[in-house]
């Protein structure tokens, strides 16, 4: 057999496992519809993140071929997302233009077909959610270099929406112009946040002289610096190729480990997964000791507590808490009845990570 007839024996054998691969797709289809008529009739929930879960590790652990754990999850959670629009295609509010950060991690959880609504502000995003006019909202709620972010803890605050999901997201910042070399720029677009984060590269190559304009997204920077001559963009590999701006530098952040935390916001609770995280917010009485007092119930009720971070909120000091296990948990049910008046729950949901 020579090389020609090899191939075209190989191609023939692929068709054959692309046919297979699409009528077995089809046939989970026929079967998430009659899940959905059966969740219909109960009132379930159509996207279930603890139960997607589940039957990503479920493979992962069954997999014994070329797929890494990274690309079946990107390939199941695309099949996911195909399957929860076919039954009931639903929006997702997301905050910032397409090819956000932001963006990208609701593309993460819902995949490329679902239906996207760019929203202005981390308030806005709550408001789409509340009124019903999304079924989900994607925000972020801290970064590993700047912190927790002061509109999400706000808008938890005063939105009586839950928390159904995490996606944990490596930021990766890029230096993109139409300039051939670095002493062409004079002017960077970027947002205040990114220009801190790569503020070592930017002093490294003498671009903390020129003139740092700061905009709302990162995505518009590319936009901007494509329009105009001598001008740059930090912004993420997306947003240059969206605008087909070239890349000058990769991966220019200060931090290896560059992370930014979403949450995935809505109208329902999670059922328990066996691998969970509650967030809380807890208002406590003025008084000495309190907050020692709160935190050894915990302790004693042998919770691990991931994160205790304050903030003050309409000149209320509250403190925004993570902890491993679910609100149905009874060690946490014990808490929660203890501490009823001082905290606000706000979720569980399958975790992602420990901490970032």
């Amino acid at each position: 057999m020579n090389n020609e007839e090899g191939l075209k024996e190989l191609r023939d054998k692929l068709d054959a496992l692309d046919d297979k691969i699409l009528d077995l797709i089809n046939e989970r289809m026929e079967v998430v519809h009659q899940v959905g008529v059966l969740k219909a009739h109960s009132g379930g929930a159509i996207y279930r993140p603890e139960r997607e879960k589940e039957i990503i590790k479920r493979l992962e652990k069954r997999n014994n071929g070329l797929l890494n754990n990274a690309a079946i999850e990107a390939l199941f959670l695309e099949i996911f997302a195909i399957s929860r629009n076919l039954e009931l295609p639903e929006n997702i509010a997301f905050l910032g233009p397409e090819g956000s950060f932001t963006h990208q991690a609701a593309e993460m959880r819902f995949g490329a077909m679902s239906s996207y609504i760019s929203i202005g502000s981390i308030k806005g995003v709550f408001r789409e959610v509340s009124t019903k006019k999304a079924k989900f909202g994607v925000i972020p709620i801290e970064n590993s270099s700047n912190g927790i972010v002061s509109d999400t803890i706000n808008c938890l605050t005063n939105y009586n929406l839950k928390i159904i999901a995490e996606v944990i997201l490596d930021i990766h910042h890029t230096l993109a112009t139409t300039c051939d070399k670095v002493s062409d720029i004079k002017k960077i677009y970027s947002k205040d946040i990114a220009f801190e984060q790569c503020s070592k590269f930017l002093e490294n190559f003498g671009l903390d002289e020129v003139e740092h304009i700061p905009i709302e997204s990162t995505t518009k920077a590319a936009k901007l610096a494509l329009a105009e001559p001598n001008a740059a963009a930090i912004c993420s590999h997306v947003g240059a190729k969206m605008y087909s701006l070239p890349i000058l530098f990769e991966n220019i952040e200060d931090k290896d480990n560059n992370k930014t935390r979403f949450f995935i916001i809505s109208d329902f609770e999670n059922a328990q997964s066996g691998n969970d995280k509650t967030s809380i917010l807890a208002k406590l009485p003025n008084t000495p000791g309190a907050l020692v007092d709160f935190l050894s119930d915990f302790d004693k009720a042998g919770i691990n507590l991931t994160k205790i971070k304050s903030h003050i909120v309409q000149g209320d000091s509250i403190f925004f808490i993570d902890f491993d296990g679910h609100k149905n948990d009874e060690n946490v049910q014990t808490i929660f009845k203890k501490h009823e008046a001082s905290i606000k729950f706000l979720g569980s949901y399958v975790k992602e990570a420990d901490d970032i």
